[in-house]
């Protein structure tokens, strides 16, 4: 190993630490699982698509890495508890947790129905305060430390259209993880948010018209999307290497220049 991989690894390897991945199974979950698999991580990858969730721990498996399938609704309690037994049965506690599932809709305002928006909020909110409680636990338990990572959205900081309630219910995920890194940052816990621009997976696709390529385009400085492999710095940084041991609260945003851009 050369002194720059020595340097490297020291900052970001991962080696001996569980990383939970909630939506592992999806695109941009995906891709946190191969980053974090990359970095030394043994990779749990959470969904309720066996069939993808398999083939995701397959993946971080056949790249050298370490991995495991586990079938669990994001908004059940009981089924996020059995996760923990599972690793404590091993001898593994979790390390790091990736709240990653969400759903999107683009329903206009008064059209939203009831039950659209308890089932978005159920996924994109209750879900992230569920996966807190349970693994957060965990993390407290044994006086270990440990790294979340909520997912947030450029919706959740801005008005984006066409999407009422993922936005609102990203907004409350960044005011969430804000507060919980105050109240344990003590603990050694460090609780961050990552806002992905606009990055096409299966939740964003159906709102993503020609004409509204064409705006997001036009209001892009890089003039394209995201790809999934581009989170993965910031996953690595916030996941619980030694480069981010002094963030928490914070809200890294990848999206290029979107944010940036007001006219």
């Amino acid at each position: 190993m050369t002194t720059t991989d020595t340097y490297l690894q020291d900052l970001f390897g991962l080696d001996g630490r569980t990383a939970v991945v909630i939506g592992g199974t999806g695109v941009l979950g995906g891709a946190f699982c191969d980053a974090l698999g990359g970095a030394g991580a043994h990779v749990v990858v959470v969904g309720r698509d066996a069939g993808r969730g398999q083939a995701r721990a397959e993946a971080v498996c056949q790249a050298g890495g370490s991995a495991e399938f586990q079938a669990a609704d994001s908004t059940s309690r009981e089924d996020l508890a059995a996760i923990v037994e599972t690793l404590a049965g091993a001898g593994r506690r979790p390390d790091i947790l990736i709240n990653g599932a969400g759903v999107n809709s683009a329903t206009p305002f008064l059209e939203i129905e009831e039950e659209e928006w308890e089932r978005i909020v159920a996924i994109n909110l209750r879900g992230v305060r569920l996966a807190c409680q349970v693994f957060g636990a965990a993390m407290l338990a044994d006086d270990a430390g440990g790294s979340i990572i909520n997912i947030a959205s450029l919706s959740g900081m801005t008005a984006l259209s066409r999407v009422f309630t993922y936005s609102a219910t990203k907004a409350a995920v960044l005011n969430l993880t804000q507060n919980l890194a105050r109240e344990w940052a003590a603990d050694g816990i460090r609780v961050n948010a990552l806002s992905p621009g606009f990055f096409p997976a299966e939740q964003n696709r159906k709102v993503l018209t020609p004409e509204r390529v064409a705006s997001i385009m036009g209001h892009t400085p890089m003039d394209r999307f995201g790809e999934p492999q581009e989170l993965a710095g910031a996953v690595l940084l916030l996941a619980g290497s030694r480069a981010g041991g002094f963030l928490t609260g914070a809200n890294i945003v990848v999206d290029g220049g979107f944010m940036a851009t007001t006219i």
